[in-house]
C-alpha cells in the first residue's frame, strides 16, 4: 500500500435502526443502518418461505409444460 493516499482504518460503532449496537473496523467512525442481525427477518427466524414457495411452483409449471411437449414429439422406430 502506498502511504498518504488512504483513510485511515479505525474501530467504528454501527448504530442499527432497532437500537443494537456492535462495533467494527472501517474508515469511518460511525455507520447508521436500517436492519442489522439483530432484527434481520432472516436472522431472526421470522422468513416466510410461502412467498417463495409460490416462485417455486410457478416455475415448475411452466416449466413442466415444455417438457410434456418434448416427450410427446419423440420419434419412435
Amino acid at each position: 500500500m502506498k502511504k498518504d493516499i488512504h483513510p485511515p482504518f479505525q474501530k467504528a460503532i454501527v448504530h442499527c435502526a432497532c437500537g443494537n449496537e456492535f462495533e467494527t473496523f472501517s474508515t469511518a467512525k460511525e455507520i447508521t443502518v436500517e436492519i442489522c442481525s439483530q432484527c434481520h427477518p432472516l436472522f431472526t427466524g421470522q422468513q416466510k418461505v410461502v412467498a417463495s414457495r409460490g416462485r417455486v411452483d410457478r416455475f415448475r409449471r411452466k416449466y413442466r409444460k415444455i417438457g410434456e411437449n418434448s416427450k410427446g414429439n419423440k420419434k419412435t422406430k
